[in-house]
């Protein structure tokens, strides 16, 4: 998986989007990850698109085949953290 930016700066109440690019088609099988220091990673979207219970619809995922986004609308002070996204 390839993901971009690799960094970025943003300020509050942005809307931010990350890239994510497999090698291969794989069918929606894609989950989004937010990760803080000291905090087990929290899954934010499963299946592409699928907001996990709890998630502020702030998030949101799409993409299908070997290109996927994950989507932060109105960015709040905390959401700043690391997201990647994983093959599942």
């Amino acid at each position: 998986m390839t993901q971009s930016p690799t960094s970025l700066s943003a300020s509050l109440g942005d809307t931010v989007t990350i890239t994510c690019r497999a090698s291969e088609d794989i069918y929606s099988a894609l989950a989004w990850y937010q990760q803080k220091p000291g905090i087990p990673p929290k899954l934010l979207i499963y299946g592409a698109n699928s907001l996990e219970d709890g998630v502020p619809s702030r998030f949101s995922g799409s993409g299908s085949g070997t290109e996927y986004s994950l989507k932060i609308s109105s960015l709040q002070p905390e959401d700043m953290a690391t997201y990647y996204c994983q093959q599942h």
